[in-house]
């Protein structure tokens, strides 16, 4: 992929040197020591004050080639034009290594996340939850078509993107499928720690992030007629061939084997949203209402693969 210049937000600059921006899950380092000289100061002080920067990248490489100030009409066009989700969810701290099979994916038992008192309408069964699944999956960019949406979706490039998948699938599960559908968001933001996945989908290379965006569902198991619960599970063909758990989706970023040396594979928070929110922004999240961020990065990455 050639290099990229976006006007992005800066979530953190870490002890080590990586950058983590809001609108990429990848994690960025610079690309030389006179860059990350010129640099950091400027950007530690745009997380203080969330004032966007002009970032030129090299997603190859995970390099961040250039940094520019903004003009002050700049970035009030910016901040005019971001909408932010009202009342955010809060971000909980959480070890995967403890979470109950069962448990921790029980919506009505343990996941009292406001989010899901905005809508009722859960999805009723397993298989319908896979119908949904596969029809997200069928539109992947690298079938080559026909699809069942514009533009197509690039699961099979899982190196960022997530937050427009993520999106345009929500899009699908509300609008063709007439279900709810919240999104829940993983963080490795905690020192060194990063989300660590192999893409065996898309050529078994191991891939890294600071953050994780998926479609989050509610879905009625029911158990010898006697009584259902309803269990949250989430719609990744990213990761995965069919619906899983909450738990399963959170433990799967947790590789050790794809873990970089001096890293630590771990979940540090997750926080589940109204399936509105679009990327981090700060202590909340931004929004697409109008899916024209969503698409436009869907046809950036259509071409793009993982490995």
């Amino acid at each position: 992929m050639a290099r990229e210049t976006d006007i992005l937000t800066v979530h953190a600059v870490r002890e080590n040197n990586e950058i983590l921006f809001n609108e990429r899950q990848q994690v960025f380092t610079p690309s030389s020591a006179s860059e990350a000289s010129d640099s950091f100061a400027f950007l530690r002080d745009a997380v203080k004050k969330d004032t966007p920067v002009r970032a030129t990248l090299e997603p190859k490489r995970g390099t961040v080639e250039k940094i520019e100030m903004l003009k002050p009409e700049e970035i009030d066009e910016f901040r005019r034009t971001r909408t932010l989700l009202e009342d955010p969810a809060k971000f909980v701290k959480i070890d995967v290594r403890t979470l109950d099979p069962i448990l921790s994916n029980a919506v009505d038992l343990r996941l009292k996340w406001p989010a899901f008192k905005l809508c009722n309408k859960v999805i009723p069964s397993f298989a319908k939850a896979q119908e949904i699944f596969d029809f997200c999956a069928a539109q992947t960019c690298s079938l080559g078509g026909p699809f069942g949406i514009t533009p197509c979706i690039p699961f099979q490039y899982v190196i960022d993107g997530c937050y427009a998948r993520a999106h345009k699938m929500r899009k699908i599960i509300t609008e063709k499928y007439k279900f709810c559908c919240e999104k829940v968001f993983s963080f490795a933001d905690e020192g060194n720690d990063r989300l660590c996945v192999k893409a065996d989908k898309w050529g078994g290379c191991c891939v890294t992030w600071w953050y994780h965006v998926a479609p989050l569902v509610r879905v009625k198991f029911k158990f010898h007629h006697l009584f259902s619960v309803n269990l949250a599970m989430v719609i990744d063909p990213g990761m995965f061939d069919g619906p899983v758990f909450l738990s399963t989706w959170l433990g799967a970023q947790e590789n050790a084997i794809c873990t970089p040396p001096n890293k630590t594979a771990h979940v540090s928070r997750y926080s589940i949203q109204a399936g509105s929110a679009y990327t981090p922004s700060g202590n909340g999240f931004s929004t697409d209402p109008n899916y024209v961020a969503t698409d436009a990065k869907l046809i950036q990455y259509a071409n793009l693969v993982t490995c």
